[in-house]
């Protein structure tokens, strides 16, 4: 890897970073945890009446729940996770992002 790819990737995070702010990323590594554990247990429950898949869809709700439309299938169950914290993450930098711009107090009062 160059510097000018260095660079490119480190620019690439700050503008993610800007714009989801740091508690939309946190959230998106919670959401990440949640869905790589739900597959673990799932894959490992032999049963198959693994109820772990919910966990993560609740996290990412409501708009993980296009999940319930969709077939049955792993990849489908994935990408909406991923879709839903996408979506919860880009408004959690949104309301960041506005709580900053909030009115600040005039340090002269």
């Amino acid at each position: 890897m160059t510097s000018a790819d260095h660079d490119s990737v480190k620019s690439d995070f700050r503008r993610v970073r800007d714009h989801l702010g740091v508690v939309g990323l946190v959230y998106l590594a919670v959401c990440l945890v949640l869905l790589v554990w739900a597959l673990m247990t799932t894959a490992g429950d032999s049963s198959g009446e693994s109820m772990a898949g919910v966990i993560p869809l609740l996290a990412t709700a409501p708009a993980s729940l296009v999940y319930l439309v969709l077939p049955e299938n792993t990849v489908m169950f994935i990408s909406a996770v991923a879709f839903g914290a996408e979506v919860n993450a880009e408004i959690i930098g949104w309301c960041t992002r506005a709580l900053r711009r909030g009115r600040r107090p005039d340090p002269a009062s």
